[in-house]
């Protein structure tokens, strides 16, 4: 039995086809213009205008209803314990799924499209990079082979920014990761302050821990979101789009003396994509069927891509 296959009558997931989804858009306005989606969009995940008129308009209608519900249950709980002190906390947005699968996109898009909604809330984006050990940490505890994996992050210090910021603390700080120098920047933080919805990206958001036998409290994650959503696509398509954006940065980013993989850019091409086939091999596509794709049960919205990065079909768990 598969549950995630729409056939599958125990099913916990509604099954949409990429166009019935796009009919729940119903008025939704297109906020967004061609020219801003353009910048959004990431190297080698080519989402359009027509894109976001096709999944994320419905998708952020979906969550204003989640948002406005979450509201509503806050505004209860502060009638039933009479306690009007009581601070509202951020609605946190979990997004997992694969390197290369396109969530960096998603989320920035998501982020611009919720920050447009008429009440105009405070919307911020977090990454789980930064939250990586420093590379000198991970090289001494030989982790470098393994940098994505759930052992290469400071989860205290995750579980601790995630819990500040459902706290309703203001101005929490989460540390800075260059892409470029492939490493947490020292001493150099990105400040969140209340905002009304935090979007959460990463690979391993929705990866749960070992459970303690004498029955202790201990968190994951995923217990911070009030909604989580995994971005999803076969693994040859996500082969080949890693591949694909290797070799891209290889003529860009990769140039930079500073960067981390600037020996990768003066290899002929047959050596670059060989080294992009080992990393792909050894690191990212272990890691996707070790603890990535295991998470994805756990979602709360699936978006199945196909080629061109366009999603294919939605599934949204039933309430």
């Amino acid at each position: 039995m598969d549950q995630l296959v729409p056939t599958d009558r125990y099913s916990p997931y509604w099954f949409f086809s990429a166009e019935r989804w796009a009919e729940f858009r119903a008025d939704t306005p297109l906020t967004l213009t061609a020219e801003e989606v353009a910048r959004l969009s990431s190297l080698y995940d080519p989402i359009d205008l027509d894109e976001v008129g096709r999944i994320y308009l419905s998708l952020s209608r979906l969550l204003s209803a989640h948002v406005e519900a979450s509201q509503l249950l806050f505004r209860q709980r502060q009638a039933f314990f009479s306690a009007d002190d009581v601070v509202k906390t951020p609605f946190i947005i979990g997004m997992a799924g694969s390197v290369a699968v396109g969530k960096s996109t998603t989320a920035r898009v998501l982020k611009e499209l919720l920050a447009r909604w008429p009440s105009s809330p405070k919307v911020d984006l977090i990454t789980t990079d930064g939250f990586l050990y420093p590379n000198e940490v991970l090289r001494r505890e030989n982790l470098m082979e393994r940098k994505g994996f759930p052992d290469s992050y400071d989860v205290g210090a995750l579980l601790r920014f995630l819990s500040a910021i459902k706290s309703g603390q203001p101005n929490v700080r989460a540390p800075l990761y260059s892409h470029l120098t492939y490493d947490v920047t020292p001493g150099e933080f990105i400040t969140i302050d209340r905002p009304d919805i935090l979007i959460f990206e990463g690979i391993n958001v929705l990866q749960p821990r070992e459970l303690p036998k004498d029955g202790k409290f201990v968190p994951f994650v995923s217990d911070f979101f009030d909604f989580s959503i995994y971005i999803d696509a076969e693994e040859a398509l996500i082969h080949s789009w890693y591949i694909k954006r290797f070799m891209k940065l290889r003529e860009t980013a990769f140039r930079d003396p500073q960067s981390f993989f600037h020996r990768y850019a003066a290899l002929s091409e047959d050596a670059a994509r060989s080294i992009a086939e080992g990393l792909w091999t050894n690191i990212n596509l272990k890691n996707l069927r070790e603890n990535i794709l295991p998470t994805r049960p756990r979602a709360d919205l699936i978006l199945r891509k196909g080629d061109n990065h366009r999603v294919v079909e939605v599934a949204l768990r039933k309430l």
